[in-house]
């Protein structure tokens, strides 16, 4: 049997049909595995998760460096290089240091001088965004201390060095009041 449209004729008999079909249905397996292929599958999300978990233990490591005046474990956190940035402002004075040796330089008198704390501390995780060898990340931190800290507006961004996640940039806003924009 031939039908088709003109100048364009299909032969339909048996044998060419069942040849067609299973053509068509090999090719449309193939089309299906190969978009498959381009999806990520479930399991792709314990690597994300588990660098989420990753990061986490890298700031909770600065912080309690911080606290306990570890110098030496805080600053093995950070990467050395000058475009490390620190900052820190509430109500009473607004601190930052720009580059890794202003930073050490600017912290060496407060892990000379300051004793170790025993703060209890938490974490409102809010944002943790991965993007190859970057992360940002923004919390709400809350130190409980003899100080009645108010909580913290924090910010990190990270970056993997040789395998390992290291702090580029910390910081820290004092939550004082609602935040009312002032002119």
């Amino acid at each position: 049997m031939q039908t088709g449209c003109p100048g364009f004729i299909i032969n339909l008999d048996p044998t060419t049909m069942k040849t067609s079909i299973a053509s068509l249905v090999l090719v449309s397996i193939l089309i299906t595995s190969l978009m498959a292929q381009g999806k990520k599958p479930k399991t792709d999300q314990a690597p994300a998760n588990n660098e989420e978990a990753v990061i986490k233990n890298i700031i909770e490591q600065e912080t309690k460096a911080f606290f306990e005046i570890d110098q030496k474990t805080w600053e093995k956190l950070w990467v050395h290089e000058p475009y490390a940035f620190w900052s820190f402002a509430d109500t009473t004075d607004v601190n930052s240091f720009s580059g890794w040796n202003d930073i050490s330089k600017g912290f060496n008198n407060y892990f000379k001088t300051s004793k170790p704390s025993s703060a209890n501390i938490t974490r409102d995780w809010h944002h943790i965004k991965i993007s190859g060898n970057m992360a940002y990340i923004r919390f709400t931190q809350h130190v409980k201390d003899e100080t009645k800290r108010p909580p913290q507006a924090e910010v990190r961004v990270m970056e993997k060095v040789n395998g390992q996640w290291k702090l580029v940039c910390v910081s820290v806003i004092a939550i004082q009041k609602d935040n009312e924009p002032v002119r």
